[in-house]
């Protein structure tokens, strides 16, 4: 099976103001998590959708391995740091032939994809010396951000676990998974894991806008059904962030078949809001940054003159 990884452009208006990064979750796919089954239809391509509503944005999906082995697991922070690298490197990159370093971003993250996005952030936060200061531009320019069925459970190990443990019976077909011996070790080092990128991640929520979406219908598992992330999971009650439940699954809970699609016009009324705001707060966000970087380059210039 080929992997499409990397970063795919899949609409550019005439001024883009701001871009839109789309990033998919566990066993997911760039193309395939946003679409779709009946009618192949992609939200963030059709021009009767997303394009229509957003005429002066640049739309991008971001594509990694996601098979369960390749984020979970004994090395599931080294794995899941490096997925968060690369998206950083992409997107400067990207953006740095685009000329468009200090354009806003929107992430809107399904799932695991949302955890990939935070640790993106807090790497990229911390990325302010002076050979690698272009990393830190993706964090001053993230304006907001769309956790579709992301769990947030950073407090809750065990329960974090069978969070994960249900997304993988609901994303995963049962012939990819290894022994279920393997499949517990990589869920614990997995939570743990989780949480660790959690707590990285709360003290950068002030500087972010932030929607949670919680899905409202279960997913058949086998015999069961259930919700893959809870709704105290996937949206926590935090002052200053937003939240409203989606009335699909969670593998449906990305998925608009048309404009009036359940969920559609909240998702995107959201985007609309958000791409309207964005440009006058990230424009002054980039401000501060410069003069940070620079006190900081002039600090380090003394220090060699010691």
């Amino acid at each position: 099976m080929t992997l499409n990884t990397g970063l795919f452009e899949l609409y550019r208006g005439e001024n883009p103001i701001v871009d839109i990064v789309a990033v998919h979750g566990l066993n997911g796919d760039p193309f395939r998590t946003w679409t779709t089954e009946g009618s192949g239809k992609m939200w963030l391509k059709d021009p009767s959708l997303l394009p229509s509503n957003l005429k002066n944005s640049r739309i991008l999906t971001y594509g990694y391995n996601a098979m369960v082995t390749a984020v979970l697991g004994k090395t599931s922070s080294d794995r899941i740091l490096q997925h968060a690298q690369t998206l950083v490197a992409e997107l400067v990159a990207d953006r740095e032939l685009e000329d468009a370093t200090q354009r806003p971003i929107i992430f809107i993250c399904h799932s695991l994809g949302g955890i990939i996005v935070k640790r993106a952030l807090a790497y990229s936060a911390s990325r302010t010396s002076k050979s690698i200061e272009h990393l830190h531009s993706i964090y001053v320019s993230t304006f907001a951000i769309l956790f579709l069925g992301t769990p947030h459970d950073g407090s809750n190990k065990a329960k974090l676990a069978s969070t994960t443990r249900r997304m993988i019976g609901a994303l995963v077909p049962s012939k990819l998974v290894d022994t279920e011996g393997q499949l517990l070790d990589a869920l614990q080092e997995g939570s743990e894991v989780l949480q660790n990128i959690t707590d990285m991640f709360v003290p950068l929520m002030k500087n972010f806008h932030i929607f949670f979406f919680w899905e409202q219908v279960k997913t058949s598992m086998g015999p069961t059904q259930d919700y893959v992330v809870e709704e105290s999971s996937a949206a926590p009650i935090l002052d200053n962030t937003e939240r409203a439940g989606l009335p699909n699954d969670h593998v449906h809970m990305c998925k608009f078949e048309s404009q009036t699609s359940p969920g559609y016009r909240l998702v995107v009324a959201a985007l609309i809001r958000y791409s309207k705001e964005a440009p006058e707060v990230v424009s002054r966000r980039w401000k501060h940054a410069v003069e940070m970087l620079n006190s900081k380059r002039s600090q380090e210039a003394e220090e060699l003159l010691r």
